[in-house]
């Protein structure tokens, strides 16, 4: 135990936007680090991390995966994620157990879109981060625009530790600036960032003489551990240039995993995937305590108890059994039934918090032949929202009819290969709709008296009234204890956020404040579940009498074209209802920043990409859901009974309801 609790552990992430090559340099390290003895490719789709059907074919990641080697004696875990928006979600799950952050940048395409928000993430979650610009060797490479554009749209606390050598095809490596053979004008660059940003080195670089290296490296050790300096290294990962240096770096500016094996349990379950043989594979970081083969485990988000039955360190499609997991590391565990993302194991007093990225815009419907069993795609695609719960998938008995909840297209055709390589069903998904939400029009009441049919009683009075933007639902009481029974209260709190499920137009209400300003209930004839019948009431009248708005998600989109195409494109956001930034002109390419409206944008990259002749990017990033236009109409079936129409609704939700 001793042994393990002296071990030097990391846990480092690697992000990027899609296409900057963070596989390639997962690849590379693993060569590197002595850890696989034969190189990989992305594109040949041999790359270790990439273990699915789908990303060998499609030579993109769609899973976080896992691997780990030593280097100068620390232990490192090392997390490669999508690059891709439509898995999002992934990159959320695995930022939540990470302690430091290497974040790819391409030297050609500089910060995109997703580099900019997961930069964002990184930092609301205080994780230590080194950038690392990928593709020095490229045509177009240009280092000093993306340090540039880096502290504009990153962070002013970026700093280079390297000189790069040579330009594009010249590119050679680069010089470590804390050599004492280093260029004296770079270092003097260095040395002078960092004295701007602390009073006391200032003050020794003030005094003048001959600056001590080693203290000066030692005080930006410390500050990038801290996740106050941001480290910049160069290299190509494809050549495996500079990938040495980045390992050096990892050990040199990355803080270790903290954690206390001999503390109680508490660990996070950050990833589901299915193993042939050993079924759900529990990924599984640990922060407190020890978990070893055969113990009993308490899962707190679900309490109940599972038995380990094994601990494996996973590589790819590769894994070794390790016998225990210690404070500070990450391994998959097996035997743990029914786990789910997000599942605390033990206790949550030591676990971080999460940073939210993603949010499914479309929802979909999924549709089989009349020759397969409803059961089988049903309980397939429970087991896929398992492994991501964003999925939603919504089973509508009645209507029979199978939903889900999508980021984009790409997740659909991996989906639509996974059911078929691993469930061996063919399904096909309907037109893609957008995810509108409602939100009150203004303040005002909801009454419910639910007093018939007998036995029942439940009174409720909500205050109904707007919320800022973003802000999803707050709820309170100022109802005494005295007219309404806290166990009451508790029934009616639990039950507010089922009932804005579905507002007057059948989608989620939010960005609103609901106070329960009245409760009451009879000493004979109430019972606890006469509440969970009257708040989709009270809430609904409240609802109705008020009237709801809706609102659209909206896009951040960066756009890049040839600058003949410009003209169009600005012409074409103006006609989708978007809006944008005056264009910057680089070279012979417009770069274009705005927000659009996702329903009137779904098949333009299609469009821009066949007008520009393949010439163009269109990335995007959710931005916020806004209102919509009045003359923007747009109505979901409700499932199920509706509230409003309270004698039936009752009947319903009594089980009594016939035909």
């Amino acid at each position: 135990m001793n042994q393990q609790q002296r071990t030097e552990r990391m846990n480092i992430g690697i992000f990027a936007h899609v296409d900057a090559g963070k596989t390639t340099t997962t690849e590379h390290i693993l060569y590197e680090s002595g850890r696989i003895r034969a190189l990989g490719s992305v594109d040949s789709g041999t790359a270790v991390t990439d273990s699915m059907e789908v990303e060998r074919q499609r030579g993109i990641s769609v899973r976080a995966a896992l691997a780990s080697f030593t280097w100068q004696g620390v232990e490192v875990n090392l997390v490669d994620t999508p690059g891709h928006v439509d898995f999002l979600s992934e990159v959320e799950r695995s930022l939540r157990v990470m302690d430091c952050a290497v974040l790819i940048l391409s030297a050609v395409e500089g910060v995109q879109a997703q580099s900019e928000m997961i930069w964002n993430a990184l930092r609301k979650l205080g994780i230590p981060t080194l950038i690392f610009v990928n593709k020095m060797d490229r045509t177009g490479a240009d280092p000093e625009a993306v340090l540039a554009q880096a502290r504009t749209y990153l962070s002013g606390d970026i700093i280079p530790v390297q000189q790069p050598l040579g330009k594009e095809q010249e590119y050679s490596g680069a010089a470590d600036l804390w050599d004492a053979h280093a260029d004296a004008a770079a270092r003097t660059e260095l040395l002078e960032a960092l004295a701007e940003r602390d009073e006391a080195l200032l003050e020794l670089y003030m005094s003048g003489g001959e600056p001590d290296l080693s203290h000066w490296k030692r005080e930006m050790q410390a500050a990038s551990a801290a996740g106050r300096l941001f480290p910049l290294v160069y290299g190509v990962a494809a050549k495996g240039l500079g990938i040495t240096e980045l390992l050096d770096a990892m050990i040199d500016y990355f803080p270790r995993a903290g954690g206390d094996a001999s503390q109680p349990l508490s660990g996070l379950v950050y990833n589901i995937q299915r193993d042939k043989s050993m079924g759900r594979m529990a990924f599984v970081r640990l922060y407190q305590g020890t978990i070893r083969n055969r113990d009993t485990v308490t899962n707190y988000s679900q309490e109940v108890q599972a038995k380990v039955t094994q601990i494996r360190k996973v590589e790819g499609g590769r894994t070794e059994d390790v016998g225990s997991l210690t404070a500070g590391d990450i391994a998959v565990v097996y035997g743990l039934s029914g786990v789910r993302i997000g599942d605390v194991l033990g206790s949550p007093d030591a676990i971080p918090q999460e940073a939210k990225l993603a949010v499914p815009l479309l929802t979909v419907r999924v549709f089989w032949g009349a020759d397969t069993d409803d059961h089988k795609v049903i309980g397939a695609m429970q087991e896929l929202a398992d492994e991501d719960p964003q999925l939603g998938a919504e089973w509508l008995p009645e209507e029979r009819e199978l939903h889900i909840k999508v980021m984009g297209p790409i997740q659909l055709e991996v989906l639509d290969s996974v059911l078929e390589s691993r469930y061996g069903l063919k399904v096909t998904f309907g037109p893609p709709s957008v995810i509108y939400k409602e939100t009150p029009s203004g303040s005002g009441e909801g009454y419910i008296a639910y007093l018939m049919p007998k036995p029942c009683w439940a009174i409720l009075r909500f205050h109904i009234e707007p919320g800022p933007p973003g802000s999803g639902l707050v709820y309170e009481s100022v109802v005494r204890s005295s007219d309404l029974l806290p166990q009451y209260q508790n029934e009616t709190a639990r039950r507010v956020p089922e009932a804005l499920q579905q507002g007057l137009y059948g989608w989620e209400v939010t960005d609103l404040k609901v106070t329960l300003v009245e409760g009451n209930h009879h000493v004979w004839h109430t019972h606890p579940l006469d509440f969970a019948v009257a708040t989709p009431m009270g809430i609904m009248d409240g609802l109705n009498r008020i009237g709801t708005r809706l609102l659209e998600p909206i896009l951040a989109v960066r756009i890049v074209v040839p600058e003949e195409n410009a003209g169009r494109v600005m012409n074409d956001l103006v006609q989708m209802r978007g809006s944008f930034e005056p264009p910057v002109l680089q070279g012979e390419r417009m770069i274009i920043e705005g927000r659009l409206p996702l329903a009137t944008s779904l098949d333009y990259p299609v469009t821009l990409s066949s007008y520009t002749k393949g010439r163009s990017t269109f990335t995007s990033v959710f931005a916020a859901y806004e209102p919509c236009p009045p003359d923007v109409h747009a109505e979901r079936t409700r499932r199920g009974v509706n509230p409003l129409d309270q004698a039936k609704y009752i009947l319903s939700v009594r089980k009594a309801l016939q035909g």
